[in-house]
């Protein structure tokens, strides 16, 4: 069978012979720290996008991802939502919405948040997270809210108690001062995300907020849309919006939040990174003392017509072979263990979560293709320097004294 003489001679000399032991151990040493090193990167990656998935759909999944609004913060309500918002939506879902900043307070304590008005459907993002209560209680007129467990258990209510908001911004000046508009809401429902949201939000009737609000009728906050990705708001809030429209989202309450989760993952991936870098190089040590063994058989190549490119390539692939497999075996091995991380921690007894939790596990076969490939691409640089000094060696000078 034919095979290109560099690759097959590299390949030869990757398996060794018995006075080789030495530079064929430090091969490989190589070849497990890149295994080692991308089954690391491969592991924690996943487990960062789990985290970042997981917060995606319990904090943006109930709070309005973006929304659109008209310039004075009040929109008129429309049967439907001008085409140009339903266009940017997800399948042209756009509801109404009333939010504003708010003051609790019940019987025992007094705490601030978030109050969005809702029209409740079936399909509301809050019904996954309900652990009392249903969302088509919340009816015009009745005043019921809903509120995240945290700051049901701060404020001491459950279902059934009554508690006070409180609008600052629709405050009203009486003999007495400047109120806020206030009025005596039922808790009807409690929810709970798993997140810093529990202890903010509250959620209401739109009409019920509207009229806490002291909005005109017909008068909500914005349109509120959805996307199957939040994170797609970055490119729509660059987009043209007609003449006295405006553009919120998400990040203006959660940003920070999710650019230190990124920021995390971007740096735990460098560190894992230089883990392959270092046995990547480690290639060039184990090349250059098989060059150094070699260069008599590098003369005698070179005197039987092989050129400098074609000697170069042979301890080339003999490096690059060791980078080949171990990114592939890490790669492999990495997907293995990530996706049989909880398994693989219970049997070793560790608790992470004292509440009987488990790590969130989201492998992207994108991402892990991108890892493999950088890691073949390093360790073949690494190869170039002792490549090229074999291709250097000069037959006479090697064969003097053979």
């Amino acid at each position: 069978m034919f095979h290109p003489i560099s690759i097959y001679i590299g390949l030869r000399y990757l398996k060794g012979r018995s006075g080789d032991r030495f530079s064929r151990f430090v091969s490989y040493i190589s070849t497990a720290g890149i295994t080692i090193g991308v089954l690391s990167l491969v592991t924690v990656l996943s487990v960062m996008n789990g985290f970042e998935a997981q917060l995606k759909e319990r904090i943006l999944g109930v709070l309005p991802q973006a929304v659109i609004y008209e310039d004075g913060g009040k929109t008129l309500q429309k049967e439907q939502a001008p085409d140009f918002i339903r266009d940017m939506s997800l399948n042209g879902r756009v509801e109404p919405i009333v939010r504003s900043e708010a003051v609790i307070q019940s019987s025992a304590q007094l705490s601030a948040g978030l109050l969005i008005g809702v029209e409740p459907t079936d399909n509301d993002p809050l019904q996954n997270h309900l652990i009392a209560g249903r969302l088509s209680s919340l009816k015009q007129g009745q005043y019921h809210v809903f509120l995240g467990h945290t700051l049901a258990r701060d404020l001491k209510v459950s279902i059934g108690d009554k508690v006070r908001l409180m609008v600052t911004s629709a405050s009203q000046y009486t003999p007495l001062g400047r109120i806020p508009s206030q009025r005596n809401f039922t808790v009807a429902g409690i929810f709970n995300t798993g997140s810093d949201i529990d202890g903010q939000l509250m959620v209401t009737h739109i009409q019920d907020s509207a009229r806490l609000m002291r909005f005109k009728t017909g008068t909500i906050s914005g349109w509120r849309l959805f996307f199957d990705d939040p994170f797609v708001v970055s490119a729509l809030s660059n987009q043209t919006l007609p003449d006295g429209w405006l553009w919120s989202d998400w990040r203006e309450q959660r940003g920070e939040l999710f650019q230190a989760v990124r920021m995390e993952k971007n740096m735990m991936g460098l560190m894992l990174g230089l883990i392959i870098g270092v046995a990547a190089f480690n290639i060039i040590s184990a090349l250059i003392m098989v060059v150094m063994e070699k260069q008599s058989e590098v003369a005698i190549l070179k005197t039987q017509g092989m050129s400098n490119w074609q000697v170069m390539s042979v301890f080339m692939v003999q490096g690059a072979s060791s980078g080949v497999v171990g990114a592939v075996s890490g790669g492999v091995l990495g997907v293995v263990l990530a996706s049989n991380l909880n398994s693989v921690l219970g049997a070793m007894g560790v608790a992470l979560f004292s509440f009987g939790g488990q790590l969130p596990i989201l492998i992207d076969p994108v991402q892990i293709c991108i890892v493999v490939i950088l890691a073949i691409a390093l360790s073949l640089i690494a190869t170039i320097f002792p490549s090229y000094r074999a291709s250097s060696v000069k037959p006479a000078e090697a064969l003097r004294y053979e």
